[in-house]
Parts: C-alpha cells; sequence; structure tokens
C-alpha cells in the first residue's frame, strides 16, 4: 500500500474513533442527565404525597408527632439543592427543569400552607423565610450571593424553614402567592415572618433581619434535647 494510501488510512480511522468516543460521551451524558432528572421526579412525586398524608394526619391529630415536621423540611431543602444543581447544569430554561421545578414549586407552597397550619392550629411560633429570586440575565445581580446566604442560614438554623421561587415562573399558584404576599419585583425579595424585605447586602444584614431569639444554631437545638 502506498504511503501516502496508509496515512490517509490511519488518519480516518483516527477520525472514526474521535466521532465514536464523542458521540458515546454524548450519550452517556443524556443518558446521565436523564436518569438524574427522573432522580429528581420519583422524589417530588413521593414528598407531594408525603406531605399530602400529613395534611390527612394533622386532620385527625392536628398537634401530635410534629417532630418529623423538621426532618421533612430538611429534605425538602435537599431537594431544592439537587434541583438548583440540575438548573444550573442544563439550563434555566431547559423544559425538563422548568417543568421539575413547577412541581417544587407547588410541592414547597403546599409545606408553607401546612407550616402556617401548624401555627395557627398548635400555638407555635415556625421560622420563616420565602425567598423570590429571578433568572432572568440582568434582573437580579445579588440573587447568587442571597440564595447562597440563605443556604448557609438553613444549614446552620435547623429550626429555620427556607422556600425559594423563581418570581418569573409561569405557576398560578405561585403567582397568587406573590398576590397574597404583596410581594413587588424588587429581586431579590423576602418575606421573613410576615415582613416583606428588598435586596441583599450582607450575610449579617440578612441574619438581622429575623427577630432577635427566634434563630437558634444546631448545637444549641441538639443541647436543648439532650436535656429534656
Amino acid at each position: 500500500m502506498p504511503f501516502y494510501l496508509r496515512n490517509a488510512l490511519i488518519a480516518l480511522l483516527i477520525t472514526v474513533a474521535i466521532i465514536a468516543t464523542v458521540l458515546y460521551a454524548v450519550n452517556f451524558l443524556n443518558e446521565q442527565r436523564v436518569a438524574e432528572l427522573r432522580a429528581i421526579e420519583d422524589q417530588l412525586a413521593t414528598d407531594t404525597l408525603s406531605i399530602e398524608t400529613q395534611y390527612a394526619l394533622l386532620a385527625e391529630a392536628p398537634c401530635e408527632g410534629l417532630e418529623g415536621s423538621n426532618a421533612f423540611t430538611t429534605e425538602l431543602g435537599g431537594l431544592g439543592d439537587r434541583l438548583a444543581f440540575a438548573e444550573e447544569r442544563l439550563g434555566a430554561t431547559d423544559p425538563e427543569v422548568l417543568r421539575l421545578k413547577e412541581r417544587y414549586t407547588l410541592l414547597q407552597i403546599r409545606d408553607y400552607l401546612l407550616t402556617k397550619r401548624l401555627a395557627r392550629t398548635c400555638d407555635l411560633e415556625p421560622v420563616v423565610a420565602l425567598y423570590f429570586y429571578s433568572n432572568v440575565p440582568g434582573q437580579c445581580e445579588d440573587c447568587d450571593r442571597a440564595g447562597y446566604a440563605l443556604s448557609y442560614l438553613r444549614q446552620t438554623y435547623p429550626d429555620l424553614r427556607v422556600y425559594s421561587f423563581d418570581y418569573n415562573l409561569d405557576l398560578a399558584a405561585l403567582k397568587t402567592l406573590i398576590a397574597v404576599e404583596k410581594v413587588n419585583a424588587e429581586l431579590p425579595a423576602f418575606v421573613i415572618q410576615g415582613t416583606r424585605a428588598y435586596g441583599f447586602t450582607t450575610l449579617e444584614d440578612l441574619e438581622d433581619s429575623f427577630p432577635e431569639g427566634l434563630l437558634v444554631p444546631a448545637s444549641s437545638t441538639a443541647t436543648s434535647t439532650s436535656d429534656e
């Protein structure tokens, strides 16, 4: 075989190998993407059923067995982190991500309503923060920093319930929540213990937005539990 034909054949084989490798990698990543989204979807379905069951149980014994409510909120926050990661990887406008975000938003609203019902029925004072953000470029320059700050506070104070909402999500229930809470499109926006606040400066300022004495660190919570 002539030298130039052999080189051409080698180049062709290398090109085919590269193309095959790229196609395999793309297919693998797509499968991983689908598996990740399906895992989030399955967890959303389970959590939705869980919270609906909680509603039914509370109708029979509204103030009993409340120890598990914080655990559920922790799971809800963890699911939100996974969804945010998928959104970051696949893009905020990905149809699958948007569909899952809608279901997650409904789940958050249901849990928020459940929390308010418990507060009224059982004379409790839960620590609640509603957080409204935007993924529209240029609309909310401080939203990422605000989100990280709230994640830190949620991890530091286990009794803190944080509900995060995409202000521009086209979902009727979310629009109703925004109207009921009277939240303007000045993002980031917060509703902390029923009080609205706009903008983000520092973690310390955000922490100071909560009424004094309501935020209890994890170590203090563990100590008080062991003392009982």
